[in-house]
């Protein structure tokens, strides 16, 4: 599982992934962590969240003070953090609990070798939405690309999921956002959703996508990347 929060990747891995790590960290003499604390030996601080954190020994209480760390501290030098769990199931629940859970979906969506991206509240983003009731990702993930670009598409492959968090009305919301990949069927009615803040669309390659998406979400970068991967498979 992974969670951005404040558009952090937070990493949640189990018991099996840390050994891999903590070996790993043994055999090489650099690592790609700038810091690691261990929860058993060491209480999580603010001065902790710098650049790529590990956390090994994360308990539910971990997690509690992690999320409330994340919500006074800036952490402007934080650029992600790998959390190894010690029950992955309980420190999941843990990262949910302070959230309202709202459930969505989008689309990658693909016109020849050119990716759709949409500007929107000055940033470039992905098509996506929340769930009507009763709809399947699949069905949400199409009617949002269609409402928020005029585009008909056909639904392929799930490629990942995003947790995000943002606040509303005074409400912590944490989204969780199932991403498929999309090929168009019909793009002739394509117009930005005006009403939903969409300023413009365009089809880029994947030269002009690599470009955009330095004005764009951690948690957006981490989706192209899924598809991206999944598309060498």
């Amino acid at each position: 599982m992974i969670v951005f929060i404040n558009d952090r990747p937070i990493r949640l891995v189990g018991p099996k992934a840390t050994s891999q790590l903590t070996n790993s960290l043994k055999r090489e003499a650099f690592s790609d962590y700038d810091k690691i604390v261990d929860a058993r030996l060491d209480i999580l601080k603010e001065d902790a969240l710098q650049g790529h954190l590990l956390v090994l020994n994360t308990t539910p209480a971990t997690i509690e003070k992690l999320v409330h760390l994340l919500q006074k501290a800036k952490a402007t030098g934080l650029s992600s953090i790998t959390l190894g769990c010690l029950d992955k199931s309980a420190c999941e629940d843990a990262i949910k609990k302070p959230f309202k859970i709202i459930k969505a979906a989008g689309g990658i969506v693909f016109k020849g070798d050119k990716m759709l991206l949409m500007f929107r509240r000055g940033v470039w983003d992905l098509p996506k939405g929340k769930l009507d009731d009763g709809e399947s990702s699949r069905q949400g993930a199409a009617r949002e690309v269609e409402e928020e670009t005029g585009v008909r598409v056909t639904v392929g492959d799930r490629v990942c999921t995003t947790w995000h968090t943002y606040n509303l009305n005074g409400n912590r919301i944490l989204k969780r956002t199932k991403w498929y990949r999309m090929s168009v069927v019909d793009d002739r009615r394509m117009t930005p959703q005006a009403d939903e803040g969409i300023e413009k669309l365009a089809w880029f390659d994947q030269k002009q996508t690599k470009l955009a998406l330095t004005n764009s979400f951690s948690s957006i970068r981490y989706v192209i990347d899924s598809v991206n991967e999944l598309i060498k498979q």
